[in-house]
């Protein structure tokens, strides 16, 4: 549920909404989504001074813990 919440959203900030992707991992505290989007799409996803990114991350948090779970984003190049 929270990686589509993520790749919905990262898809509607791009140009290049195919080239998002969401994996899941495992971590040491806990899952990790990490979100790939072309390389012209991360300053968007980013945002300015990281608040989008920001943003992201409190969404994904609030969401995971409804569920009792944890979840941490990378945003990867």
């Amino acid at each position: 549920m929270e990686k589509d919440l993520i790749e919905y959203i990262a898809k509607s900030l791009v140009d290049d909404s195919n080239a998002v992707s969401v994996s899941e991992t495992e971590g040491e505290r806990g899952a990790v989504l990490q979100l790939r989007v072309a390389e012209g799409d991360i300053g968007k996803v980013i945002g300015k001074y990281g608040r989008i990114a920001k943003a992201l991350r409190t969404v994904l948090s609030a969401s995971a813990s409804k569920n009792g779970k944890r979840y941490s984003l990378e945003i990867l190049d």
